[in-house]
């Protein structure tokens, strides 16, 4: 998988690591079972927004749209940019 830093060009994925899912996660109640909360996220098949940092690059923070299926990314842009 080649992902394209807005930045420094297209690259090898293994340049990047995966942060998570763009979107806000909500907090634990508080006295719930925080391992559950930790653990269990949704796994959606299909388009997804999601944070990479470009760790062997620039160091950048990059948003994405990447379908789950496929692994096609679209739209490869600076986290705090306008999209």
């Amino acid at each position: 998988m080649r992902l394209t830093c807005p930045l420094c060009g297209a690259r090898d994925r293994r340049e990047f690591t995966w942060v998570g899912a763009a979107g806000l996660v909500p907090r634990p109640v508080p006295g719930g079972d925080f391992v559950a909360w930790l653990h269990l996220r949704e796994n959606p098949a299909g388009p997804l927004d999601e944070l990479w940092l470009h760790s062997a690059g620039c160091g950048a923070l990059l948003r994405a749209r990447r379908d789950t299926r496929s692994h096609a990314t679209a739209g490869l842009v600076l986290a705090g940019g306008a999209r």
